[in-house]
This record gives C-alpha cells, sequence and structure tokens, in this order.
C-alpha cells in the first residue's frame, strides 16, 4: 500500500471511530434505561403509587436526553458510508443497505410515533395507552440495534449473497440467512444485554449519588432494587451470550480469536490467557515468545472455542501457514489454505472480474463465461488479492488482546457490584455501605470502558477486513486525499466534544434537580 492510500485509510478509520464510539456513548443506556422506564411505569400502573410515576418521570428525562443524540450521532455514521467508504457502499450497498432501511422504516418509526406520547401524553391520553407507547418506544430501541447489528454482522459473516459480476455488486438472495445469521443473532443478544447491564449500572450509580447526599433516600433505593436485580440478570445473560460470541469467532473469524489472545502458535488443549503482558516487538514468523509473562487456565482457551478441552485452536502463524479449520459463507466446515495461496487466488478473482467486463464490453459471450468461472471458483478469498503480504491480514494484536481482557476483567467486577447492590438494598443497609456507594458512582465510567472496549474488540480485531475475506479497508475507501478527511475529522472532533460536554451537563443539572416531588 502506497504512503497516501495509508494515510487515506487510517485517517478513514479513525473518523469512523471516533464518531461510532461517540454514538455508542448514548445506544446502550437507551437500550437498557427504555426497558427499565417501561417496568417502572408497570409498576406504578398496577399499583397507582404516585411514586412510582415521579421515578419514571425522572429516568424518562435522562432516557430523551441520550435518545435525541444518539438519533443525531448516528445519522453522522451513516453519512460515512458514502462520504468516506463509497467503494465499500458501491461493493455491497444491496445488501448491507437493506437492514438499514428496515431500521428505519419500523423500528425508527416505532420509536418516533411514540415518543412524543411518552413525553407529552401525560393527563392527555389514558394510563394503559400511555404505558403501551412506553413500552412501544423501549421495544423500538432495542428493534433499531436489531437491524443495525444484523448488517454489521453481515460484514463479519457475509452469508445469503451473490457477487453479480454484470454490476460488480453484491446482491442479497436470502434475506433470511442475513437476518437469522448465527452471528448476528448472537450479537445481536450480547450487544443488548450489555446495553441493558450498562444501564442498570448507571440507574445505581446515579442512585448512589443521592444516598451519599441523603436525598431523595427512598427513590434511590427502590431505583437501585430493581436496576441491581434487573442488571444481575442481564449481566449473567451478557456471560452466557459471551460464550457464544467466542463460538462464533472460533468457527468464522478464527484471527480475531488468535488476535484476542495473543495467540501466535496454537495447537491442542491450548491454555486461557488471565492477565499477560504482550512483547511489543513480536512478528509472525520471527520465532520469539509473545509474552513477558502470562497467568492461564489450562486448556480454557479450546473449551470456549471448541468445547473441549483438548480441541484444536488455531494461532495466528497457523492460520498464515494454513493450518486450521473454519466456517464459511455457506455454512460448510473447509480446510484452511496458507495466506499466499488466498493472496494469489484473490488476485485471480480481481483479474477475472476485470477479464469479465473487458469481455462484456466487446460482447464476448464465450470469454465472459470462462471469466466468470474463474472468479466464482476464487470469489471467497477475493480480498485477499489486495495484500501485498501476508501480516497485511493480521490485525493489530496489542489493541485487540489488551481491549479485550480488560473487557473481562471490568465485566468480572462489574458482577460484583451488582451482587453487593442487590444484597446491600434488599437487606436495607445500601445506606450504610459509603465505600460501596463511591464505588457504584465510579462504576457508571468503568462499565462504559468495558462497553467501549468490547465493540473495539469486534472491530479492530477483524481488520484489515471492511467485509471478511472479501474487502479490506484500503479498497473500500472514497477517492478523496486524506487531507480532506483529516480536515473533517478534526470538525467532527471538535462538533463531538461540544455536544459531549453539553450531554453531561445536562445530565447533571437534571440529576441535582432530581425527581419530582409529591
Amino acid at each position: 500500500m502506497n504512503t497516501l492510500l495509508t494515510a487515506l485509510v487510517d485517517w478513514s478509520r479513525l473518523q469512523f471511530a471516533l464518531t461510532a464510539m461517540f454514538h455508542w456513548c448514548f445506544v446502550p443506556l437507551t437500550l437498557g434505561l427504555g426497558i427499565l422506564v417501561a417496568i417502572m411505569e408497570t409498576i406504578y400502573v398496577r399499583t397507582g403509587n404516585e411514586f412510582w410515576k415521579r421515578t419514571v418521570k425522572f429516568w424518562m428525562k435522562l432516557f430523551g436526553i441520550n435518545f435525541a443524540i444518539g438519533v443525531a450521532t448516528g445519522l453522522i455514521l451513516e453519512f460515512e458510508f458514502g462520504t468516506n467508504w463509497s467503494n465499500y457502499s458501491w461493493f455491497v450497498g444491496d445488501i448491507f443497505g437493506a437492514p438499514l432501511a428496515i431500521e428505519g422504516i419500523f423500528a425508527f418509526f416505532l420509536e418516533t410515533t411514540f415518543l412524543a406520547v411518552m413525553f407529552f401524553g401525560w393527563n392527555k391520553v389514558g394510563k394503559g395507552f400511555h404505558l403501551l407507547s412506553t413500552w412501544l418506544v423501549a421495544i423500538g430501541t432495542n428493534l433499531s440495534a436489531l437491524w443495525i447489528l444484523i448488517a454489521n454482522s453481515w460484514m463479519q459473516y457475509p452469508a445469503g449473497m451473490y457477487f453479480n459480476p454484470e454490476t460488480a455488486r453484491n446482491e442479497m438472495v436470502d434475506i433470511w440467512a442475513v437476518v437469522f445469521s448465527p452471528v448476528a443473532m448472537n450479537k445481536f443478544t450480547h450487544t443488548v444485554f450489555s446495553g441493558f447491564t450498562l444501564a442498570a449500572v448507571f440507574m445505581i450509580g446515579v442512585s448512589a449519588w443521592y444516598l451519599i447526599k441523603k436525598r431523595d433516600q427512598e427513590f434511590a433505593i427502590r431505583s437501585t432494587k430493581l436496576a441491581a436485580l434487573f442488571g444481575l440478570v442481564s449481566a449473567l445473560l451478557l456471560v452466557y451470550t459471551g460464550d457464544g460470541s467466542a463460538v462464533q469467532v472460533a468457527q468464522k473469524q478464527p484471527m480475531k480469536l488468535a488476535a484476542m489472545e495473543g495467540l501466535y502458535r496454537g495447537g491442542n488443549g491450548v491454555a486461557i490467557t488471565g492477565i499477560g503482558v504482550l512483547k511489543c516487538d513480536k512478528k509472525p514468523m520471527d520465532g520469539k515468545d509473545p509474552m513477558w509473562f502470562n497467568l492461564s487456565v489450562p486448556k480454557g482457551l479450546s473449551w470456549l472455542a471448541t468445547g473441549n478441552i483438548n480441541g484444536y485452536v488455531a494461532g495466528i502463524e497457523d492460520i498464515i501457514e494454513g493450518n486450521f479449520q473454519y466456517v464459511d459463507r455457506n455454512g460448510q466446515q473447509r480446510q484452511g489454505l496458507p495466506m499466499k495461496e488466498r493472496m494469489t487466488r484473490g488476485k485471480l478473482a480481481i483479474a477475472a472480474l476485470g477479464d469479465y467486463q473487458q469481455a462484456k464490453k466487446q460482447s464476448d459471450t464465450e470469454a465472459m463465461l470462462e471469466a466468470k468461472t474463474v472468479l466464482e471458483e476464487n470469489f471467497d478469498h477475493f480480498g485477499y488479492g489486495y495484500l501485498n503480504k501476508p501480516e497485511e491480514a493480521v490485525p493489530h494484536i496489542g489493541l485487540t488482546f489488551y481491549t479485550f481482557h480488560l473487557m473481562v476483567l471490568l465485566g468480572g467486577f462489574i458482577i460484583l457490584v451488582l451482587i453487593g447492590s442487590l444484597w446491600w438494598s434488599y437487606r436495607g443497609r445500601l445506606e450504610k455501605q459509603r465505600w460501596f456507594l463511591y464505588v457504584s458512582m465510579w462504576s457508571i465510567l468503568l462499565v462504559y470502558i468495558a462497553s467501549q472496549a468490547g465493540w473495539i474488540v469486534a472491530e479492530v480485531g477483524r481488520q484489515p477486513w471492511t467485509i471478511q475475506d472479501l474487502l479490506p479497508a484500503s479498497a473500500a475507501v472514497s477517492g478523496v486525499s486524506a487531507g480532506t478527511v483529516q480536515t473533517t475529522f478534526f470538525i467532527f472532533l471538535t462538533l463531538i466534544g461540544t455536544l459531549l460536554i453539553a450531554e453531561i451537563s445536562i445530565m447533571i443539572k437534571q440529576i441535582n434537580k432530581g425527581p419530582e416531588k409529591s
């Protein structure tokens, strides 16, 4: 890759990472807080207790603030597919655009239609209809996540498609294979439970602040009880779906799994790293030990990835050499090929596409058929034709490894916080545990870090691919200058920074005001 293209790819990725991570500051809170608000309003409607109405209104305001900014930042992300990643949009737009369109037509319209009733319909519509509106907004928010995650999962596992050499575009042939892809379903449940857990910790942390200040204590304790129970169930389901994610990654993205564990050379009965420090100068195939030190669980990775403590797990060097198996985009178990052979076949596929287009211009039917045959035989390796050396197919090991282990470590800590919140709140002793209240407040920051780390693992771990095995980032960018992307990056950074400051200020102001008084 030449220097100019490298700069363009790096700045385009950095800009997308900036806007995506900022967007993800708001989405998980709305996913979980919407459900919690709906549960609280259900309690209010069933009991008629005005306390719960005041509680619902307070948390609903915080939900609304995040919802509004989340919508705005989400629109910026969608525009970037056209401005910074136009080759990507052309290559997969017929498939990738469908879930996004469905999300806009059904889920987003569902949210926005009933959002006005949810916020302004108090005393204007009946309790039952208002409760229905609140639930529909909460469900719509999660349905939005479903369709967006289906689109993202297709990038990681491009099933249900056919590449049309006439248009040089991928076309959907089986929408159900896209929607019900095991990667999509697992990613959706894992992400949603992550959002539920984050919202619960957020509610507990805010409630802890009230208990420290010795104000609105009934509100804080009842909110904590509900959030702790909801959050603990969600966190346990998060762990369960995380195990499912590991299996999916092992089967369909073995390079990502190897990067997550810093595993250069695999084998049978592979240990899983608990705590470790990578050597920064380690390179594939250099024969050096990849770790300065490593505390691991014997055979843990084999069990996690294969369900067998002696199962085979491939490392980075094994994958480069072709000593691995994977599940292809048609759901078939395949033997891996050496990376150099995949690169050769990828170049054949790219050349065959060019030959097909040329033969089409000349109306040479026989040449078109010959080129199409070569293309179809080698299309699964198409993206490797853009690589110059096997090492380019290896993601950033350090970033993937450390964010994965940070996510796991913080996840365990958050579960302990949820257990403690549940235990002390139901025993009526929460307000006396001042040290724990401070821990709960700081846990808001930690759960956000864990949530962001999870997405870094998911997205950095599949690099260099925008579409797994089919389109690397170097072939997906728009034909613009790196300087243009760099300029817009700093514009976005300024705008996003301003929005973040404004959002935090508004949230703090609302929290300081507290719930309405009876």
